[in-house]
């Protein structure tokens, strides 16, 4: 019996040992395994982390351009729109009062019909405001032809609304010499030294 109990005691004890080591030995393959998921799911975490913090960089960088380009842009219209402003004032309503004065148009008129060479023999065609047609009617038929001894086609036009438009009777081309042209002329000479003078 002695012997016996001697021998179960020592089974359990062996058992026991045994479990006890096999348990130690899944206990650390099993703290081994948690420690590489642990590492995997922080290498995984890091990753997501620094891809989050470069989206968010190039989405920074991105609207940084995007706010630095609309910006510049608007510096760049607001500039135009002022120098636009400035050159209008400055030529518009001088222009239209000048042309608007008949014996000013009379003067230009002349000096460009006789410009036509002498030795062609195309009549000039000529379009001039509707507004002005009292004032300069007379004129043109009357006094211009004999001037530059070409006949001249006059028209008045409400689509002309100051200046005036010149060329072969044939209509092959015209110059236009409308107030909108002028102010254009003018404007293209005034606008950089506008620029230089408002912006540097």
């Amino acid at each position: 019996m002695d012997k016996l109990q001697e021998l179960t005691q020592k089974l359990y004890e062996e058992g026991l040992s045994k479990g006890k080591a096999d348990g130690e030995q899944m206990l650390e393959k099993a703290r081994a395994q948690a420690e590489e998921i642990i590492k995997e799911a922080q290498r995984k975490a890091d990753e997501i982390v620094a891809r989050a913090h470069k989206e968010a960089d190039d989405y920074r960088t991105k609207v940084e351009g995007d706010v630095k380009m609309a910006a510049t842009q608007t510096i760049q219209e607001t500039k135009a729109g002022i120098e636009n402003m400035i050159v209008a004032q400055a030529v518009d309503a001088p222009v239209k009062a000048a042309l608007a004065d008949d014996s000013y148009i009379k003067e230009i008129i002349t000096a460009v019909a006789a410009k036509f060479q002498a030795d062609e023999a195309t009549d000039i065609s000529l379009i001039l405001p509707e507004s002005m047609k009292a004032k300069l009617e007379p004129y043109v038929k009357e006094t211009l032809a004999k001037t530059i001894g070409k006949g001249v086609d006059v028209n008045f036009s409400r689509s002309v609304s100051g200046g005036f438009h010149i060329g072969p009777k044939d209509g092959s081309w015209f110059i236009s010499l409308s107030d909108e042209s002028f102010a254009e002329l003018i404007g293209s000479y005034l606008r950089p030294a506008t620029k230089k003078l408002l912006f540097g």
